[in-house]
């Protein structure tokens, strides 16, 4: 019996254990970035955009991901922060959908997170001017180049234009795929009371 159909998910008064269970669950059967999660925004006239990024925390008061400020998906959530994600795990015929409205992130948990990269991404970080049109491939391996020669010793500071953001659910779904597309969905709002649960449709 899996955990959709088990007593944990029927009787779940909250989403975020059962989001922590499968996300373990992915990580041990997914072949690459378990993490990994459609990110959409909209821009200055309510186009949808959408793209892939890495989850780089999850509990209660949010889902956290990080990225460029100036970038699409920067400045089109500084201009309408909320945000909607869809993590799909293929592995496991499963997916989860999260809406909500998105803030960021502190200076310190930026800051710690950012000492944590691999050296090449800090440098990264600062040599690409993301989203932003590039003349050609050699420009950002020269990018690259400055800067790792401009931070040859000592720690890399985070960039002033790079930074976390925390997408606080106010919305959580979870699928699970079945025979004939009789699929099992529930899904989970979040109440002055807490959270209520509705099985959906496929």
């Amino acid at each position: 019996m899996d955990a959709l159909t088990s007593g944990e998910f029927t009787e779940a008064e909250e989403p975020f254990r059962l989001f922590a269970s499968w996300m373990d669950e992915a990580t041990a059967s997914e072949p690459n970035d378990p993490n990994a999660m459609a990110l959409a925004t909209v821009d200055a006239d309510g186009l949808p955009d959408v793209r892939m990024v890495l989850l780089k925390g999850a509990d209660e008061a949010g889902f956290v991901f990080y990225t460029n400020t100036e970038s699409a998906k920067g400045t089109e959530l500084a201009a309408q922060p909320k945000a909607a994600l869809v993590f799909h795990w293929k592995s496991l015929r499963r997916q989860v959908r999260v809406r909500g409205p998105v803030s960021r992130v502190s200076q310190a948990e930026a800051d710690a997170y950012f000492a944590s990269r691999h050296r090449d991404s800090r440098i990264g970080a600062w040599a690409s001017q993301q989203s932003r049109p590039l003349e050609t491939r050699f420009a950002l391996e020269k990018s690259v180049a400055f800067y790792a020669a401009k931070h040859a010793i000592g720690e890399i500071p985070r960039p002033p234009y790079w930074a976390g953001y925390r997408i606080t659910p106010v919305a959580m779904e979870f699928w699970q795929d079945r025979p004939f597309r009789l699929h099992d969905r529930v899904q989970f709002l979040r109440t002055a009371e807490g959270w209520g649960r509705t099985r959906l449709y496929p």
